[in-house]
């Protein structure tokens, strides 16, 4: 899949995300970006399996945890950054627009995989994604991302389950051109 840059999705809750380029690593390419969060909102828990994520706070206030720890918080000039396979989530923890520039590396599906997500997000009126593209997104991209908040059992049972009955359903004729997933 080719994208022009910059390219922004929204989700209609509250996250902007702004992909300004690809540059080219020996990890493979390093997605530069930036993001707008609204109070309050933020991705679930969730981890990269692959990819490191940075985010420096350019504006506002950002919260974020791991499982087990106490919340850290970062403000202006601050960098945060969670390794390949550390589970992590991020909010806006202030009163006005949360600003971050940032990198995912190496990319990836990650542009597909949110762009998906949060496109099914904003035809649902900015709530949570259809069940169904949620399931089909997490479980063909399993290996890559996961959404820690999602119990196992529910991903090694439940979500190929939906898939099928999504697939029987012709849920899944917008996914025909979905990249393949990255195998390492």
């Amino acid at each position: 899949m080719r994208f022009t840059y910059p390219h922004t999705i929204d989700n209609g809750a509250g996250e902007r995300l702004t992909f300004l380029r690809r540059v080219p690593g020996p990890r493979g390419d390093r997605l530069e970006v930036e993001n707008v969060v609204a109070p309050g909102a933020g991705p679930p828990m969730h981890v990269h399996h692959h990819q490191d994520e940075a985010l420096t706070v350019v504006e506002g206030r950002l919260g974020w945890e791991r499982p087990g720890q106490a919340p850290g918080f970062a403000g202006p000039g601050e960098t945060v950054v969670f390794a390949a396979g550390d589970p992590h989530r991020f909010w806006n923890a202030g009163d006005g627009d949360l600003r971050c520039r940032g990198h995912i590396e190496p990319a990836d599906s990650i542009e597909y995989f949110l762009g998906q997500l949060f496109a099914s997000a904003r035809r649902r009126g900015g709530a949570r994604p259809d069940p169904f593209d949620a399931a089909f997104l997490a479980h063909r991209y399993r290996r890559e991302f996961t959404l820690v908040e999602i119990p196992a059992p529910v991903r090694r049972v439940v979500l190929p389950l939906q898939v099928a009955v999504g697939t029987a359903l012709g849920r899944y004729r917008r996914y025909a051109d979905a990249p393949e997933p990255v195998r390492r």
